[in-house]
Order: C-alpha cells, then sequence, then structure tokens
C-alpha cells in the first residue's frame, strides 16, 4: 500500500482482525454486485470505501423517480440514466482507487458464465426470484461465495453461501425452485426505504468478512430483520442432499 492508502483505510489497519493483510486482500479482490437498486445502493458504496479493487456492477435498469426514495447512489440528475452508469460515477467520488467496471445489461447465463471467473465473491441484489435461482446455479457450478440479500415491505433477509464448504447449503436448499412462483417486487408491494440499507450493508459487511477471512460470517444462517418490530431472528439452514442445485437430485 501506498502511503495515501495507509492514511486511507488507516481505521481498518487499527483492527487487529484486519491490519495491512487484511487491508491488502481487499484491495486485490474482485467481488461481481449484481443489482443497483436498492440493495445495490447500500451495498456497493461500503464495498468500494473499504477498498474493494475492483467491483462489477450489473444492471439493465434506468433511473426513475420512484427509486430515489432508497436508492442513495441515484440523484436527481441521474433521473434517465443507467443506474450502472449513475452508480459508476457515485463510486468514483467516492473512491477514485476503486475499479468499477459498470454493464448495462440484463444478468443472462452466457453473461453470467463469462463474469464469474475471475470474481472473488457474488453478491445478489436483485428482486427476482428467477435470477436469484440462476445465480446460485452459476455460483455453486464455479464454487464462487455468493453473498445473498433480500428486502420487500418491512422485511428483510440476509445469508451466505459457500460450496467451498460440504456442509454449506446453497440457495436452492433454502428457497426450492418453483416454476408456478408470483413475482412480488417493491413496485407492487412497496419498500421502507432504510430497509434496503439495512440488509444491504449487512451484505457488504458479509462480503468484507468472507474476504478478509475473519469471524463468522452467515454460513448455514439466515439472519431476518424485522423493520416493524427491529426484531433480528437467525434460522440454521443445512444442506439438503435431495437439492437439485448442489445434491444428489442434480441432473
Amino acid at each position: 500500500m501506498n502511503d495515501e492508502q495507509l492514511l486511507r483505510y488507516s481505521r481498518h489497519l487499527l483492527l487487529d482482525e484486519i491490519d495491512i493483510t487484511g487491508q491488502e486482500r481487499l484491495l486485490n479482490s474482485h467481488v461481481l454486485v449484481i443489482g443497483a437498486g436498492g440493495l445495490g445502493c447500500a451495498c456497493v458504496p461500503y464495498l468500494a470505501a473499504a477498498g474493494i479493487g475492483k467491483i462489477t456492477l450489473i444492471d439493465h435498469d434506468h433511473v426513475d423517480l420512484t427509486n430515489l426514495q432508497r436508492q442513495i447512489m441515484h440523484q436527481m440528475d441521474s433521473i434517465g440514466m443507467s443506474k450502472v452508469a449513475s452508480g459508476k460515477r457515485f463510486l468514483k467520488n467516492l473512491n477514485p482507487t476503486c475499479q468499477v467496471q459498470a454493464l448495462e445489461k440484463k444478468i443472462d447465463e452466457p453473461l453470467l458464465e463469462e463474469l464469474i471467473q475471475n470474481v472473488d465473491v457474488v453478491v445478489d441484489c436483485t428482486d427476482n426470484f428467477l435470477t436469484r435461482h440462476l445465480i446460485n446455479r452459476v455460483c455453486v457450478n464455479h464454487k464462487k461465495v455468493l453473498v445473498s440479500g433480500a428486502a420487500l415491505r418491512f422485511d428483510g433477509q440476509v445469508s451466505v453461501f459457500d460450496l467451498r464448504n460440504s456442509s454449506s447449503p446453497c440457495y436452492a436448499c433454502v428457497f426450492p425452485p418453483d416454476p408456478n412462483y408470483v413475482e412480488t417486487n417493491c413496485a407492487s408491494m412497496g419498500v421502507f426505504a432504510p430497509l434496503v440499507g439495512i440488509i444491504g450493508t449487512i451484505a457488504a459487511a458479509q462480503t468484507l468478512q468472507v474476504i478478509i477471512g475473519f469471524g463468522e460470517p452467515l454460513l448455514g444462517r439466515l439472519l431476518i430483520w424485522n423493520a416493524r418490530t427491529t426484531q433480528v431472528d437467525e434460522i440454521n439452514l443445512a444442506r439438503h442432499h435431495a437439492c437439485p442445485v448442489c445434491g444428489s437430485g442434480k441432473p
């Protein structure tokens, strides 16, 4: 690290669990974040500020006025811009040393197969059930760590799935694929503005923790946040050997 980086990240360096070794791991890491909406807008700035070396941010959507209630990377002059372009501009002002690759594309399997090759962690900040299963399936196949967050109305959840660990479940173990699933999103159901900030920053913290390698990430655990009661619950998760993605039920 150079002198500017030593100063910028000095508060991390004071933490024994991070120190210079952990900070260098962050600086040399590459994180793929899928979704530049509410969750992504809370997660990605903390990844960039903390010193992630490269962030690939992908989203096909554009900023509109309804987003500004909760999507803090986007501002009034972002309306009409692609969310990834708006996000990249925000992140470059926040930390110019972070390399940001902005892809204005809708995620699909060939693109994800291409992007996932050289990343350390994938963060799912989407709001689409089918997309979540696609991301999980590719992460399982490539044994990439997946940090997954979700938020709707007043309820949020976060977990970490790491198939390098033989006991770790995958997303499909917890939320089995359902071809008849009826999609819901905040456009029709609403979302409490700070909720996406809470869940998104927890997802960022989990990502940093996994990369640095300290403490106990939410591996095999689902953290649930209820914004109505300010109650946090935790559910232990087990790998399902009959899971169609990571278990014996896999085709």
